[in-house]
């Protein structure tokens, strides 16, 4: 949808200690989440966008990249430099076999 003029990172590839954004909605989040992660739904970007840091690594991340995508190129038109679409979202993160957590205990899942 996006083709390669989105910067983007594989799961397998993101940084340590990159800021990751998911932007998916909060019975998402709920369902399972990357420890560490900062939830900042997607409708709420335009009105939060100060909360997204301007340097450093930050990855966004959906469950399959289309909407993070979105929000990469919101940020770029935006004057942010440093973002990056998470290649698959949250589907290859668990893939990848990556950790995920929840906030209630329940076993992590993407939904």
């Amino acid at each position: 949808m996006f083709g390669s003029q989105v910067p983007s990172v594989t799961a397998a590839d993101v940084p340590d200690g990159a800021y990751l954004l998911d932007v998916r909605e909060q019975d998402e989040w709920e369902a399972g989440h990357a420890p560490g992660a900062h939830h900042l739904p997607m409708q709420e970007i335009p009105v939060r966008i100060e909360e997204v840091p301007a340097d450093g690594d930050v990855v966004v991340v959906c469950r399959m990249g289309g909407r993070s995508a979105q929000v990469v190129n919101y940020l770029l038109q935006n004057g942010w430099d440093n973002v990056r679409n998470l290649t698959g979202g949250m589907k290859a993160w668990e893939a990848a076999s990556r950790d995920m957590v929840t906030d209630d205990g329940n076993p992590a899942r993407v939904i």
